[in-house]
């Protein structure tokens, strides 16, 4: 089943240094752009993550020092890869905990700005566990019935997220062919920023969800409690986090004037 789109969707794969959204780097992306008419656009680029590969992350997805020492940083490539996903959905396979993250620490880093208010995330691996508990080659063989050549190339990763998708669609009725219900479906839990330090009560209120101010709301904490939000701006956390503390912050602001 072809995918109804309202507008474009990019499904995309990180390749990475690790696993740590803060401090781990870029050093492959694919992305895959489907269009509502059907139409697609793919690039894949290897990126000098400026900082040494782990051999053991190298081991899992084959990219050393030596392959990417010559290749563009991700500030260099930033500009191409915004311009790509600007105005599109986003999918991917565990992208709304891994790779929509790690995405979003790269483009602020590099001085482009991100923002999902109007953008969702379809995560298929979610939709896959909650449907029958596997891994994306186990759910490329399940779907699709074929094998995943090249797992863990940021390039094959992403076909095959795509292609999975599509197989889901035709193999649950129940599943909409709606980005907005795909993505809904795929959510895991509802948080303001990535990381799951801000979340939302039941009156779709921001809360923080750690540390000791848990359960209260993130606007009055920072009325309350102003360091607060310095203390976080200057720790180690998440930029998008932090943007998302900002906002709150200036909106605060921005009532208290009117």
């Amino acid at each position: 089943m072809e995918l109804n789109l309202k507008k474009p969707i990019c499904f995309f794969d990180l390749e990475t240094t690790g696993v740590n959204i803060t401090k781990d780097r870029i050093v492959e992306i694919s992305i895959l752009k489907v269009f509502p008419n059907g139409n697609k656009e793919s690039k894949t680029w290897l990126v000098n993550p400026e900082m040494p590969i782990p051999p053991a992350t190298t081991e899992i997805h084959g990219i050393s020092d030596e392959k990417v020492a010559n290749e563009p940083t991700f500030k260099q490539l930033a500009s191409k890869v915004h311009e790509m996903i600007k105005g599109c959905d986003l999918g991917g396979f565990n992208s709304n905990r891994f790779d929509i993250p790690l995405l979003a620490e790269e483009l602020l880093r590099a001085g482009y700005d991100f923002d999902m208010k109007n953008t969702v995330g379809v995560d298929v691996q979610t939709i896959f566990h909650k449907m029958e508990k596997r891994t994306l080659s186990a759910a490329y063989k399940f779907y699709c019935d074929k094998d995943l050549e090249g797992a863990h190339s940021a390039e094959a990763d992403t076909m095959a997220t795509y292609e999975v998708l599509k197989a889901q669609l035709d193999r649950y009725p129940e599943l909409e062919n709606d980005t907005k219900f795909l993505a809904d479906f795929s959510s895991r839990n509802q948080f303001a920023d990535f990381a799951g330090f801000i979340a939302f009560n039941n009156k779709k209120e921001e809360v923080f969800s750690f540390g000791k101010h848990k359960g209260k709301l993130v606007a009055q904490v920072l009325e309350d409690e102003p360091g607060y939000f310095g203390w976080i701006q200057n720790a180690d956390f998440p930029l998008y986090t932090k943007k998302v503390l900002t906002a709150i912050r200036l909106r605060k602001l921005n009532n208290s004037f009117k």
